[in-house]
């Protein structure tokens, strides 16, 4: 789920044209799990195929991607490797609170609340082998590089950023900045007009670029110092003390310099402190350099793998892949008469 360091993080921002021209990678199963909670229908049903297999996830991929593709952005995607064994107890926990969701889920359904339906439907997403599977071939095919990360996907996309393989990382997790990311975009595929649950209202959601270094020159903090805050919070690995959240856990650290003396200030504790620091400071990574494939998206290929595998409408297919693609008039041109 990430860490809440939002209220600590100076943000901008900005318009998808600033981002033209730029190389992003992005935490590939946090915005697979974005298009599955959100690409669904109106009581919650994930998108599926004429065989009742799910294809919200390549949906995502092929069309909101373009988008970015279109103004001028080179992607690389990220995914996750083995979650650490301090990770553990938090997938557990999300795990159960997922069955308590499938649940409420149904149990809306059978009452005819199809806002509360859509919503505890959203809670229960799951994203499996096989959906990672698909979506690394319908990347293959788009032209897109990817890169199976060692352990957790936001070290991996940080690292690239270190080594000047790509301009920004991109995740809604601000865990993608404890691990060494210096410039964050947030908000790359949610961009538009969202509806806030259980009103009527709607909100604009606009990208957002995180200025790492200046955000820690204002807060008088090292990166070392921003991840004992977290850690002070709760992370992923660990339990946070009650009572400490982003203001606290920064004011302590301010006072203190480091974790163990504000938890021996506090008279609190905290196991596997050092190793917990360590997950952030030196996860394991991937030495990967991304390629972008000056031709583009293989379009006859791409077309057969989503329309004749998983029924995509062949017109929205083609008029997306121009997006893909320079010549506008290139995708039907190649595709005329092939079908």
């Amino acid at each position: 789920m990430g860490i809440q360091l939002g209220p600590l993080l100076e943000t901008r921002k900005i318009k998808l044209e600033e981002l033209s021209g730029q190389s992003v990678a992005i935490d590939g199963y946090n915005v697979l799990y974005q298009f599955l909670t959100s690409i669904r229908q109106a009581d919650g049903t994930l998108l599926t195929d004429s065989k009742g297999r799910v294809t919200s996830h390549l949906s995502g991929i092929f069309f909101r991607f373009s988008n970015l593709v279109e103004n001028g952005l080179k992607l690389c995607l990220v995914f996750d490797g083995k979650p650490p064994a301090l990770k553990m107890d938090v997938l557990e926990v999300r795990r159960q609170r997922k069955l308590r969701a499938q649940v409420e889920w149904e149990a809306a359904l059978e009452a005819g609340d199809m806002e509360t339906a859509r919503t505890k439907a959203q809670q229960t997403t799951r994203l499996d082998s096989n959906m990672v599977q698909e979506s690394k071939e319908l990347l293959d095919l788009l032209g897109i590089p990817w890169v199976q990360a060692p352990s957790e996907g936001e070290a991996q996309v940080a690292h690239l950023l270190s080594t000047g393989k790509v301009d920004y990382g991109a995740s809604q997790d601000f865990d993608t900045v404890l691990f060494g990311a210096s410039k964050l975009v947030r908000n790359l595929t949610l961009s538009g007009r969202r509806k806030l649950p259980k009103q009527q209202k709607w909100v604009e959601v606009t990208p957002e670029i995180i200025d790492v270094e200046k955000s820690l020159e204002t807060l008088n903090l090292n990166r070392e110092q921003l991840v004992d805050v977290a850690i002070l919070m709760g992370t992923d690995f660990n339990q946070g003390i009650d009572g400490i959240g982003p203001k606290k856990g920064l004011k302590l650290l301010q006072e203190c310099g480091n974790a163990e003396k504000a938890l021996e200030k506090i008279g609190k504790r905290i196991d596997n402190l050092e190793e917990i620091r360590s997950l952030f400071l030196n996860h394991p990574v991937e030495d990967f350099t991304p390629e972008w494939k000056s031709e583009g998206p293989d379009v006859e290929s791409t077309i057969s793998f989503l329309c004749e595998n998983y029924s995509f409408n062949r017109p929205r297919v083609e008029k997306a892949l121009d997006k893909y693609v320079q010549e506008k008039s290139t995708v039907r041109q190649l595709t005329l008469g092939n079908f």
